[in-house]
């Protein structure tokens, strides 16, 4: 079978095919970038399979390229980046030898081979990513697909090659990947399911994920996390069994309690919705060009447009309720609450972040503060909205306020369609007054007018728990509008508030005279 014409147009393929003949060997494109030919999906990476050294014919590849090439040795592979000259589109090769792969009982690190490309082919995980493209001068661009990959994904099926048990239990991370493709590959009106055979195989063995790294588990979570309809990779995970192994707090959130005829909201499904929530959200505003993110680097402080979903806001999305279950309470008057979860929330997430190995650095921070002030917004529409609240909020969010304001509107779900648009309406007006008070007061990012080293020079004292009293009376009076967000009324509120603590300013006129 030939390909649909243009998947083999650029050069590149061109180049590898003619070096591959002079050395001799046999090469293939293929997984990733052959479904998405078909897929209509555009491809950054290429993978290159040979039958021989794939190194070698990197090496060849990038002497005629002039590109630099970089060689992994103990792992048989070799990367190169080509740019387009049409295009300037910038692709990453990377080669392979085929091979051949056995795995031991107590590891996901295969014992590997040389093989041939059948044989490579046989230990990919799914049809749909076995498929490969001929670049062999008599047969250029033909189709090489011995497991139907072709046919599944035009029934848009998640199939392994080999029995499903040989493939899951020789590295279960495999089955996560099948819930990240059936998740990433389905589009509205366009779902891809995984065969029920392999569903089976996922549940028998998902006790071998405990052999997995907590770092790889994470990376296929973010992975699912960044697609468009993330709920349908956790409620995969969910009924397979594997999310009591990758996120147990999560499953804790299933189902709901009844008391005197009372239940309250399932956690669970409420929050994979606001994950979707926040996806569908955020995917607007970027397309919409709303969305700025702060970054600190080597080239300094500076505000850039969003243009790709910012994973931590997802994570955010994910664990604004887990602490529900902990904080569950039944009054026979109100009913249930749950006070106090997004406190407890906030203490938990550098518990899972350092669970699943993942950053303890600002990206945590940032998971944490969402978590921990979600419901903030949420309080100022449901009240009345004060500057001093908003001011707080403002104070308190810093400059992910927007991504607050985004997951907190994402969070309005109910089966009431009139209470949610009166919520939404009652949200747009919190937005405004956001806006409002940022423009007059400029409390964003704000720091207080009065540091610790002034506090001790003008009272000529030393360090002490004095220091963050006056201070935080100078920072709620700022914050509640009693006082104008300038030094000198700050000035002011530390000289009263310093005299009712019976300080007084050191007189230093005699060190003027002195001078």
């Amino acid at each position: 079978m030939t390909v649909t014409q243009g998947f083999l147009d650029d050069r590149i393929f061109s180049i590898i095919s003619d070096t591959a003949e002079q050395l001799g060997v046999r090469a293939f494109v293929i997984g990733g970038y052959v479904r998405d030919c078909f897929l209509g999906k555009d491809s950054k990476d290429i993978d290159i399979v040979v039958e021989g050294s794939g190194i070698a014919l990197a090496e060849a590849v990038g002497s005629k390229l002039h590109s630099r090439v970089s060689v992994f040795r103990n792992f048989g592979t070799a990367m190169l980046r080509y740019r387009d000259r049409k295009t300037g589109k910038v692709t990453e090769l990377e080669f392979v030898g085929a091979r051949k792969e056995s795995y031991r009982r107590d590891s996901r690190k295969p014992i590997v081979e040389d093989g041939s490309l059948e044989e490579d082919q046989m230990r990919r995980d799914f049809t749909i990513n076995a498929m490969a493209f001929s670049l062999q001068k008599e047969d250029f661009g033909a189709l090489v697909d011995p497991f139907g990959g072709i046919r599944d994904l035009a029934a848009g099926i998640i199939r392994t090659p080999l029995d499903p048990d040989t493939t899951y239990s020789d590295d279960p991370l495999r089955m996560i990947r099948a819930i990240r493709f059936a998740t990433r590959l389905s589009e509205p009106g366009r779902e891809f399911t995984i065969v029920p055979e392999s569903l089976e195989s996922i549940r028998r063995n998902r006790e071998r994920m405990e052999i997995l790294s907590r770092e790889r588990i994470a990376e296929e979570l973010n992975k699912i996390l960044l697609c468009d309809r993330p709920s349908k990779g956790f409620r995969l995970l969910d009924e397979t069994g594997l999310l009591d192994y990758v996120l147990p707090r999560l499953s804790r959130l299933k189902g709901v309690e009844t008391v005197d005829g009372k239940g309250h909201k399932e956690n669970f499904s409420h929050t994979l919705q606001v994950l979707d929530n926040v996806a569908a959200a955020e995917k607007d505003a970027i397309a919409r060009g709303l969305l700025t993110d702060h970054i600190v680097d080597e080239e300094g402080d500076r505000t850039e447009r969003r243009t790709a979903p910012n994973l931590w806001l997802r994570w955010a999305a994910l664990l604004h309720d887990i602490a529900k279950p902990d904080c569950k309470r039944y009054d026979p008057k109100t009913g249930w609450t749950f006070h106090g979860h997004e406190v407890v929330g906030a203490r938990l997430v550098p518990k899972i972040f350092q669970n699943l190995k993942m950053p303890l650095n600002e990206k945590m921070k940032y998971v944490q503060k969402l978590v921990g002030l979600h419901l903030r917004p949420i309080a100022l529409v449901t009240d009345e909205v004060t500057d001093s609240a908003v001011r707080r909020l403002l104070f308190d969010a810093g400059d992910d306020i927007d991504d607050l304001m985004l997951l907190c509107n994402a969070d309005i779900t109910s089966k009431n369609p009139k209470k949610v648009e009166m919520l939404h309406a009652n949200f747009e007006l919190v937005r405004a007054k956001l806006v409002e008070v940022e423009a007059k007061d400029a409390i964003r990012n704000w720091k207080n007018p009065i540091s610790g080293d002034y506090i001790m020079e003008v009272f000529g004292k030393g360090p002490g728990p004095y220091i963050s009293t006056i201070k935080d009376h100078v920072k709620n009076s700022i914050l509640d509008g009693l006082i104008p967000n300038s030094f000198e009324a700050a000035d002011r509120a530390m000289r009263e508030k310093a005299a009712e603590m019976g300080l007084e300013p050191v007189d230093r006129t005699g060190d003027e005279a002195d001078r």
